[in-house]
């Protein structure tokens, strides 16, 4: 691997007499690891990652397109360094009751902040990106956590809000050096004009969305990069402009994690994983509650058609809205808090979609079928061997001979949902969305 020589400078400076194993462990595979969802109970390996309990490290990456579980949320692709947030939340906002993941596409920190909060908090997770920030939707509703919503907003949105957040973290653009193994061509675009570009970027991204955080909030930097300006640097320069400290967590020396006054970093010649950066600060300064803004006209409405036709989640839990001609459950607790996000960002996920209105029926959506909420005590459930179950996957025909009701099933396989299935009488509709299907040629 030839790496830019501006970097090998910098690099042997950070790391002394560590640089030759550093460089070792570049040219070696990247270990591939995955993060279980509470959705399911199966151990993939005997090898955990030491710093969170769900993570695995797999002998080899297998093909995730082919397994079905993949696509039901059963668990995530997530590299093992990034799993350390699990440890952050836990010791330090694991009670947080608003949750705001602002650079969070594709959706791996996110998902694995939504596992830890408390049942009935909500996260908050974003990306700027219109295209990332529907990936992240899809990723978060296939997760099945009901109490997430997925904003497609610039930080400064959230700024104009003083004190919505319990908690923000920000997994900041960066100049990506700890990919350089993974990713060739991070190598190939890597410059010291683009440190110094994605610096000031981060420092732009935490000024804007600062006056969001409440006070004795906490503030989650990471990036996957090596280079003090992007990391340490930065959080020098958040603490001199900001009334903020720095707050330690307790890790094991085992695991291989350099820690510094600022922050935690990762090396792949240190630990089974990629290069990363943490760092975690609780606000101290006073944060001035601004006054709402203008809200969006949201038609708003009862139903207007028998919630009977579909399958629901638990009522007593759950407020049923309609919103224009969609049909969504809210936390009996939190629907203010939905409602109040819904009328004032651009959500493309709210709360848990339960389905379309279309004339006197209801059409479930793929969410609910993949949620954890979903009450299958009165859900006709057809059960798929991964043949069938990749054939759903493919939005093909699924032949099933049992002799069901007509109306609404749902496809399971390994007893985890996959999504709906409309017994028509001669014949199963398959209605798993077109957008999320597998496009892929696997031979089964």
């Amino acid at each position: 691997m030839k790496l830019p020589e501006p970097f090998e400078r910098s690099t042997k400076l950070l790391l002394k007499d560590e640089y030759s194993d550093f460089i070792k462990a570049l040219i070696t595979p990247s270990p591939t690891s995955i993060r279980l969802n509470d959705k399911i109970d199966f151990t993939p390996s005997d090898q955990q990652v030491p710093w969170y309990g769900k993570g695995y490290y797999l002998a080899e990456r297998p093909l995730f397109t082919a397994d079905p579980l993949f696509h039901a949320g059963a668990y995530y692709v997530q590299e093992a360094s990034s799993m350390f947030l699990q440890q952050a939340v836990e010791q330090h906002f694991a009670d947080a009751q608003c949750v705001l993941d602002l650079c969070a596409a594709p959706g791996g920190k996110a998902t694995l902040i939504a596992q830890q909060l408390e049942k009935n908090a909500i996260l908050v997770s974003n990306d700027i990106v219109r295209s990332r920030a529907n990936v992240l939707a899809e990723n978060l509703c296939k997760w099945g956590n009901e109490n997430t919503i997925v904003t497609n907003n610039c930080p400064k949105d959230f700024g104009r809000f003083g004190g919505l957040f319990d908690a923000i973290v920000i997994d900041a653009p960066c100049s990506g050096e700890g990919m350089f193994r993974k990713d060739a061509e991070a190598v190939g675009q890597w410059s010291e004009l683009k440190v110094k570009r994605c610096a000031e970027r981060q420092k732009e991204i935490v000024a804007s969305v600062w006056d969001a955080l409440k006070e004795d909030g906490v503030l989650v930097y990471s990036t996957c990069t090596y280079n003090t300006v992007e990391n340490e640097e930065n959080i020098q320069w958040l603490t001199q402009h900001f009334e903020a400290e720095i707050l330690s967590i307790q890790i094991d020396a085992k695991w291989g994690i350099v820690e510094n006054e600022y922050g935690y970093r990762f090396y792949p010649h240190r630990l089974k994983g990629e290069g990363f950066f943490m760092a975690v600060l609780r606000k101290k300064e006073r944060t001035n509650v601004l006054p709402p803004t203008k809200k969006k006209k949201v038609k708003d409405e009862k139903t207007g058609v028998e919630i009977h036709t579909m399958p629901l989640v638990r009522q007593e839990k759950y407020t049923v809205r309609r919103i224009d001609c969609f049909v969504y459950a809210f936390d009996k607790e939190r629907v203010d808090t939905f409602l109040f996000f819904n009328e004032r960002f651009n959500c493309l996920k709210t709360g848990l979609l339960l389905g379309e209105i279309k004339g006197k029926d209801i059409v479930p959506s793929a969410e609910l079928a993949l949620s954890k909420a979903l009450d299958r005590s009165g859900v006709d459930c057809i059960s798929l061997e991964k043949e069938d179950a990749l054939r759903f996957l493919r939005k093909e025909t699924v032949v099933q001979p049992a002799p069901l009701k007509k109306g609404y099933c749902l496809a399971k396989y390994h007893n985890t949902g996959l999504g709906w299935l409309k017994n028509v009488g001669n014949r199963f509709n398959n209605l798993y969305p077109q957008y999320w299907k597998i496009k892929m040629n696997i031979k089964t």
